[in-house]
């Protein structure tokens, strides 16, 4: 297929999931009563106010608190669109947007996209729900449409060296070795410095991708800057920009200032700009031109051609020295931006006024396997070459449409690179993990190339005598009538009787154990089933006061590792389905996570359905790592 016709396609698909996702909001906002959105987890009301005031950037905000649902779970996260509303003002659909800076629990701060606080927002009952978040997808349709539009430039090269039909080229240069690399990591700094189109650094879970991509970006900067740095979430990016920083880089961190975590501002253009000395001539000439203002809106009861002519003569000299201000502002945030080593940002926030007009010589897209396709292209236009890094075989992006999806709107860029280019370069040694934890992902993902470092291969839990220090455990639950039960209202699976034997086994875990440090996670692929486990944890675990225990999602502890995993497969019926868990990919991060010990408790009857988790099994035979849970029942 033609790089246009393929690009074209994507771009069909884009509609489908914007359709789609306007469709899902519809339903739930629109169409669903209050009572039902509230619990369901989308919308807060009414709500307390804590406080207000302006953040950086003069932009207004709110912390607010919940009233009802206290300590349930909920769908909001940080980096969201939200919209207040009033009860008070609800026949007039008055809404003001913004964007979620944190959540904790029962409270929320979020930031308004305008510079003024609406007064109503003081007035009545006030709501807080999820809203639609029309921008990303405008700046990926113009993405689409500017990279199938290329012509004759260096965004059409990239176009055909990236979708394979040009291959990518590198210059000829000595291999060089920095002491704290291992081959495999060197060998990609040398592919990134030598590459003049694409490089692709390929690194599975534990194999030091994010210390390989500093060394690289340290090493770059030497010869050119900024470099711009992005990945697909304001998550991913702040990690970037913290490890950057403490690697001695100058980094300047762009976005919305309510998606940066609070750390990092000091980072970003209006954290800089706040402790530069040459923006308090700014502020005081926008005072000044204030004053005027104020001084020309003045009431005056005799108003003839004189009064009239003052005020013009006011209300033009305040309008100069905005535009003074403005000029001389833009001039202090353009050399910020030029004396930056690094400049970070989202994919989507690569638009940002602070950079639209500029265009870097390299750009590296980090956790390109979580970022969808179109996506991707936004930050590629302003590129002369770029680098990807990431893993295909971990989480992929999330696609909400089922007719986009079969259209391949699932497929990165970084999978079709890893696909379709000459050379990717595989980190190939793990320092995470016990190589038997490791041992199973890395036949099933990487073709048995992956190594444990002799620091991890041996790992095991420091436990008392008696206790089990077997790396890998599958608990099967098959034959003892724990069947998986759904919540109607979320339509998500759960499993008590899995989660009291899985306590059992913890409980025993925590008994032997003599390190006062052990880390546990607690990993379900069904939210029901961690809301279960959440409510009960912590009085089940009150006599291990000190115990460190994190229950969540597959999707939320990626990027993380724990001594000990618990993985709860949740699914048992009779007729062996087994829903989402088909998602491999998902399913390696799952399993990847655990340093000393992984413990997956299933129904072997329903998972060996499926071709993946009757190889496991396999392999737990291997190992002698299975055990009925009737041992624990």
């Amino acid at each position: 297929m033609k790089s246009k016709e393929e690009l074209k396609t994507v771009l069909e698909a884009l509609e489908m999931e914007k359709e789609e996702e306007i469709r899902q909001f519809e339903v739930l906002l629109n169409e669903t009563p209050i009572k039902k959105r509230i619990e369901k987890g989308v919308c807060w009301y009414p709500l307390n106010f804590e406080s207000w005031g302006w953040s950086l950037g003069e932009h207004p905000y709110v912390i607010i608190e919940r009233t009802k649902m206290l300590g349930k779970s909920h769908r909001f996260r940080a980096g969201q669109v939200v919209s207040l509303f009033s009860e008070k003002f609800i026949d007039e659909n008055l809404e003001e947007k913004g964007v979620i800076q944190y959540v904790k629990r029962d409270r929320m701060k979020v930031i308004f996209y305008g510079t003024e606080m609406p007064r109503w927002v003081m007035s009545g009952k006030i709501g807080v729900q999820l809203n639609f978040d029309e921008r990303s997808y405008t700046e990926m349709e113009r993405a689409l449409v500017a990279v199938m539009e290329a012509k004759n430039n260096r965004l059409a090269e990239l176009r055909e060296i990236l979708l394979g039909h040009v291959e990518a080229q590198f210059e000829d240069a000595h291999a060089f070795e920095l002491p704290k690399l291992n081959p495999s990591q060197n060998e990609a700094v040398h592919q990134i410095l030598t590459a003049r189109d694409v490089a692709v650094v390929h690194g599975p879970p534990g194999t030091g991708k994010t210390t390989t991509l500093v060394a690289a970006i340290k090493q770059l900067v030497k010869r050119e800057s900024p470099i711009l740095v992005c990945a697909p979430s304001n998550s991913a990016t702040d990690l970037l920009t913290e490890k950057l920083a403490e690697g001695g880089l100058n980094v300047v961190r762009i976005g919305n200032v309510s998606r940066v975590d609070e750390s990092l501002l000091m980072h970003t253009v209006e954290g800089i700009l706040n402790e530069s000395p040459d923006i308090q001539e700014v502020k005081k000439m926008k005072k000044e031109a204030q004053k005027i203002r104020k001084q020309a809106d003045k009431f005056k009861r005799s108003f003839g051609p004189k009064e009239r002519e003052e005020r013009r003569a006011l209300r033009r000299e305040a309008k100069m020295l905005i535009h003074q201000a403005r000029m001389l502002e833009d001039y202090i945030i353009d050399r910020i931006v030029k004396d930056a080593d690094v400049v970070t940002s989202t994919l989507v926030g690569s638009t940002s006024s602070y950079i639209k007009d500029k265009n870097f010589h390299t750009v590296v897209i980090d956790e390109a396997a979580q970022a969808l396709e179109p996506s991707t292209w936004i930050p590629i236009m302003k590129a002369e070459r770029v680098i990807f890094a990431g893993d295909p075989f971990q989480l992929p992006p999330t696609v909400k449409s089922n007719e986009a999806a079969k259209h391949g709107f699932a497929i990165t860029l970084l999978e079709k690179g890893v696909e379709r280019l000459e050379r990717i370069q595989l980190l190939d040694t793990q320092y995470r993990m016990n190589e038997v934890i490791m041992d199973f992902s890395n036949q099933q993902f990487y073709d048995g190339r992956l190594k444990a470092s002799e620091y991890v291969k041996d790992w095991i839990l420091a436990l008392k005598e008696g206790g089990d220090t077997r790396p890998v455990e599958f608990v099967d639950t098959a034959g003892c009538s724990y069947e998986e039960q759904l919540n109607l209202e979320s339509k998500s699976y759960y499993n008590p009787e899995e989660y009291y034997v899985l306590r059992k086994h913890l409980d025993n875990l925590l008994t032997f154990s003599t390190d006062p440090n052990i880390s546990i996670g607690i990993i379900s692929p069904y939210r029901e089933q961690v809301i279960f486990i959440r409510d009960l944890i912590k009085t089940d675990f009150d006599h291990f006061p000190d115990a460190d225990i994190v229950v969540d999602t597959i999707d939320a502890f990626q990027g993380q590792e724990r001594d000990v995993i618990y993985i709860s497969m949740v699914r048992s019926n009779d007729d062996n389905a087994i829903g989402f868990l088909k998602d491999t990919r998902r399913m390696n991060v799952a399993m990847t996570r655990a340093r000393k010990k992984l413990v997956i408790i299933g129904d072997s009857a329903t998972l060996a359905s499926f071709g993946f988790y009757a190889d496991f099994l396999d392999y737990c035979d291997v190992y002698d790592a299975y055990v009925s849970a009737w041992e624990w029942s």
